[in-house]
Parts: C-alpha cells; sequence; structure tokens
C-alpha cells in the first residue's frame, strides 16, 4: 500500500501550500541523491518528488483528499457519471489508470532530476548554488565526536586530531578554546563534505564530550572536588592545599568543619568567554588514619575521656 503523501512529506493534512513546500525542501535537501550517497536515498526523494507534485497542485490535492491513493483511477467526470447513472468506465480502480507515477531522469548531463510539476530552480537555488544550478551542489556539514580530559578542557590550545572519512583517515589541526563544556561545538570551517561542481565544501563540526574523571567533576563552569583532611585539621582548623585542573591552590579549613561542608574558591573553576570563570567547590571528607600507633591511640583514648561531644545528639 502507497504512503499517506502527507506522511511522506511530514506535513498536516490542512497544511497551507507554504508549509507544503516547506516540508518538502526540508525533506529533499536531506535524501536529494547529489547530496546523500545512500543508494535508499534516490528512491526516498523520487517518494519526495510524487507526493509534492500531488500535493502542490490544487487541483489533484483536492481530488487525493477526496479520494485517497487511487484518486489518479476516478474518472474526472466521477460525479456526472453517478448522478446519470451510467457506468464509470475507464479510469474506475481495477480499470485502466488515470494517471502515472512521475518518472524520473538522472544522467551525466549534469541536470541532474526532474520530476512533472516541480521547478527545482526554484525549490533549490540555494541549494544548489549561483544560479540554482544543479550541477553545483554545496558539501554537506559534517559533525564527529571530541573527547578531552578535564584537563584538556580546563587549559585550551591545540591539538592534532585524526578522524575517519571516506577518503580514509584524516587529520586536523584544532584549536581548543579554553574552557570549553560537554557538549559545546568547534566548527572547522570548510572541512566538511566536499562540494560538487565547484560549490564550497560544508563544514566540520566536532561535539566536544568531556571523559568522567578520578578527581574532578564538572557543573557547568564549576569543578568539585573532594578533599580530604584529617580530624585535628577538622576539629581546630588548617590550611590545606586543594588539587584544581590548573594546579594546586590552597583552601582555609575553619575550625569545627564537619564532613559534607563545602568550601569555595571563587574564580577556580573553568574558564569562560569574556573572562568569565565558575568556581570550585571543595568537600570536606574527615580522615582517620587506618592504623593507630602506640602514641596515637593514647591521644585519643584521653581526647574520648576528656570530650563531652556526642555527634549523635547534634542538630
Amino acid at each position: 500500500m502507497a504512503r499517506d503523501f502527507y506522511e511522506v512529506l511530514g506535513a498536516p493534512r490542512d497544511a497551507s501550500a507554504d508549509e507544503i513546500q516547506q516540508a518538502f525542501r526540508k525533506q529533499a535537501r536531506r535524501y536529494h541523491p547529489d547530496v546523500n550517497n545512500d543508494p535508499a536515498a534516490e528512491e526516498r526523494f523520487k517518494e519526495l518528488n510524487e507526493a509534492y507534485s500531488v500535493l502542490s497542485d490544487p487541483k489533484q490535492r483536492a481530488r487525493y483528499d477526496r479520494f485517497g491513493p487511487d484518486f489518479r483511477q476516478i474518472p474526472e467526470d466521477y460525479d456526472e457519471r453517478v448522478a446519470a447513472g451510467a457506468g464509470a468506465g475507464p479510469g474506475w480502480p481495477g480499470g485502466e489508470a488515470g494517471g502515472g507515477r512521475v518518472r524520473f531522469v538522472r544522467g551525466d548531463t549534469g541536470e541532474g532530476f526532474r520530476g512533472a510539476g516541480v521547478n527545482f530552480e526554484d525549490l533549490f537555488g540555494d541549494l544548489f548554488g549561483a544560479g540554482g544550478a544543479p550541477g553545483r551542489v554545496a558539501g554537506a556539514d559534517q559533525e564527529a565526536e571530541l573527547r578531552l580530559s578535564v584537563e584538556e578542557a580546563y587549559r585550551g590550545g591545540r591539538r592534532s586530531v585524526t578522524l575517519a572519512s571516506p577518503d580514509g583517515q584524516r587529520t586536523y589541526n584544532v584549536t581548543i578554546p579554553r574552557g570549553v563544556t560537554d557538549g559545546q561545538r568547534i566548527r572547522l570551517a570548510g572541512q566538511g563534505g566536499r562540494g560538487s561542481g565547484g560549490a564550497t565544501a560544508g563544514d566540520l563540526y566536532l561535539r566536544v564530550r568531556i571523559e568522567p574523571h578520578p578527581v574532578f567533576r564538572l557543573d557547568g563552569r564549576d569543578i568539585h572536588v573532594q578533599l580530604p583532611v584529617a580530624p585535628w585539621e577538622a576539629a581546630l582548623g588548617a590550611g590545606v592545599p586543594v588539587p584544581t585542573p590548573g594546579g594546586t591552590a590552597k583552601v582555609t579549613v575553619p575550625g569545627g568543619s564537619s564532613s559534607g561542608r563545602k568550601l569555595r574558591l571563587r574564580g577556580e573553576g573553568m574558564p569562560g568567554a569574556r573572562g568569565a570563570r565558575g568556581d570550585l567547590y571543595a568537600e570536606v571528607r574527615i580522615m582517620v588514619p587506618p592504623r593507630l600507633s602506640d602514641r596515637e591511640r593514647e591521644l585519643f583514648e584521653e581526647l574520648a575521656a576528656a570530650s563531652t561531644f556526642n555527634p549523635r545528639r547534634q542538630r
């Protein structure tokens, strides 16, 4: 069974003529065989063109809406025949067809595809280049994934990237902006799909994926890190070194800090555009010695005897 023409174009049944054309243009840009090398694209494009040739013609569209996929087999004078009580004659379902599918020809003449009732120069002037010449096809934009460590994203700089392509492997020298974020795209102008007939090449977009890190967790431009401290540092307060992607910073742990307390280092997060930077959040984690020396055990026992602190009563 033939697919519904509205479904083929991706347009609602109440679409206006302009919406029908816009829907066709959107789909045709994707499936035109001069742009899409997938063997199935040619058949898909034929289907699109047939749907558009019918739905862009008010008279044919009205008949299609009324009679459905078999509208070509319904005689033009159907209403008159029914009113007169006459037989349907040739053209009735099962008889001689009242119309045919659009025929496509693709040769080496540079004329590309032609379909009945479709003016490709008008529809694809901006796609095929100056003058609407179908022999000139702009290259398609392409996208690839670029995986970076947190440190690479933090520092930015130059990097050599090798990607697979239809012609083999290609290597690009990429400038990575400082503070690039996960999901951000880096554009390499003119490095995408090749154009034909002298048309410009498309662009290559590298979508950044920042890999998980054993120390740092990113939240936008903010960086989160766990900060191990000794019990006496948490109790008495201390200046403690904290790692950042750019090196080591120092944070002051206030006395009386418990595990889970977050200490903010303003401006120590990921760099951003126009000098804006994120913050770094160090989360206190109180660590105890896995094995106590005799003296350490003696001091802890002395502290336990002297202290009235009960953490289970704290609110």
